[in-house]
């Protein structure tokens, strides 16, 4: 009689953790799936700047400075995007936040490659162009810190840095896609083509891409950790208010340590393609090539280097990964002004490197600074703050300080000082890795 129950629970526990294990894939997958289709769509806005530039300001002698302005200024809506998807997120659920965030990101970004050109209907053109990126950058606000969230509260207490490392390595694989489409499109298409056609192709993907997200994340329970605050009657009405109120601290500690990832993202891996065919002179095809190759290189290492967080703790890796930063940039920049294809492919898989000890730790420490309450509001303000002040505008930055001072090391400089503020601000910080999440 007593070997009746033991065997159902025996048989049981198998199915539950086979349930679980299955969950867990299709968590990593529908985070996955968002954020590769944001940073898709940013690679491919950075990396056909130049050809967008034409299409859209062909009488303006500063025709780039104003793409990567307009790239510049539509992240300055992310930080209303941060309350408005942490507000949801916290309130309402982290699955009904990413769900709708990915589907609205995946409208504009497809609504990009419908635009005419200036010259078919003027002005109206990138007025139109500024409008699809203040959406998407409205709702991509609310994607890196929901997943990231969501992926820490269903990992296992030990394995949180790992799991939350598939975020930055789905914006990285969106980068490398978009560096393969710009490398392939300009060896194949013509320059009349791709002024015509060829670079509305991959904004076009995003919305199948979008879809398949949303119909992943439906599909999906809410978070252990927001079913248990929702069980004790623990959500609160108002999630943004009590995170100014009582823990405004840590949102200016998270707000510092973002600044490395915001500066140098999208410097080492988003401008990077730009900096080599305009200040370098670099082929194109071969700036691209490099890109792809140190994009790679950095997927790697970012599993790496969630699992070292994880063992090590997240102070010491985003420590490590400032120091780094400072040490490392301005040389880098002298060896790729070289012009030697094997030197700059060398430069940025070590700069890939040294960011992705701050990049495959930071979702972790973000979601874990902040309790279960908040969790959504304080990581998505914080990175969306960061990112829409220093990280948005680098490329515009980095293009303006080379023009003003005439260096083409001046992005190392901008770096650096990201570099700084982060280290401090982890320095300041209590260590994550091994508080419990509620």
């Amino acid at each position: 009689m007593s070997s009746a129950p033991t065997s159902t629970t025996l048989s049981g526990q198998p199915r539950k953790a086979e349930t679980l294990r299955q969950t867990r894939t299709r968590v990593l997958t529908a985070s996955f799936i968002g954020n590769f289709v944001e940073w898709f769509d940013y690679a491919v806005y950075g990396y056909f700047a130049v050809v967008i530039s034409e299409v859209f300001f062909p009488d303006s002698k500063n025709k780039l400075l104003l793409t990567f302005g307009l790239f510049a200024i539509s992240f300055l809506i992310r930080p209303l995007g941060g309350f408005f998807w942490g507000h949801l997120g916290d309130r309402i659920g982290r699955r009904t936040a990413l769900s709708w965030s990915i589907l609205i990101m995946s409208a504009a970004t497809f609504c990009i490659a419908l635009i005419p050109g200036y010259a078919t209907i003027g002005v109206a053109a990138p007025l139109l162009l500024l409008a699809c990126r203040l959406v998407q950058g409205f709702s991509a606000s609310g994607e890196y810190a929901g997943a990231s969230a969501f992926l820490v509260e269903y990992a296992p207490a030990d394995k949180r840095g790992r799991y939350a490392a598939v975020v930055p390595a789905s914006t990285a694989t969106g980068l490398l896609m978009g560096s393969l489409f710009a490398a392939v499109s300009t060896a194949v298409l013509t320059d009349a083509q791709m002024h015509d056609w060829g670079w509305r192709v991959p904004f076009l993907l995003a919305a199948p891409m979008g879809l398949i997200g949303r119909y992943i994340r439906n599909k999906l329970e809410d978070t252990p950790a927001f079913q248990e605050i929702s069980a004790e009657d623990e959500v609160i009405k108002a999630p943004m208010m009590q995170m100014f109120r009582d823990h405004w601290p840590a949102l200016l500690r998270a707000f510092g340590a973002v600044l490395l990832n915001a500066v140098g993202f999208y410097v080492i891996l988003s401008y990077m393609p730009t900096y080599l065919s305009e200040v370098v002179k670099l082929d194109s095809t071969l700036s691209y090539i490099a890109t792809t190759v140190a994009l790679i290189t950095y997927i790697g290492f970012i599993f790496v280097t969630g699992s070292l967080s994880d063992r090590f703790g997240r102070r010491r890796v985003l420590m490590a990964a400032a120091v780094l930063a400072v040490v490392l940039t301005i040389p880098a920049f002298m060896l790729l002004n070289t012009g030697s294809f094997v030197v700059i492919l060398l430069v940025q898989v070590v700069l890939g490197f040294a960011l992705t000890l701050n990049d495959g730790t930071l979702p972790s420490f973000l979601s874990e600074l902040f309790p279960t309450r908040v969790r959504y509001s304080g990581f998505a303000v914080s990175f969306n703050l960061g990112n829409a002040i220093f990280g948005g505008t680098a490329p515009a930055i980095c293009t303006w300080l080379i023009a003003t001072s005439g260096s083409q090391i001046a992005p190392s400089y901008y770096l650096i000082g990201a570099a700084v503020v982060s280290f401090i601000a982890v320095a300041l910080s209590p260590e994550t890795s091994r508080r419990p999440l509620t």
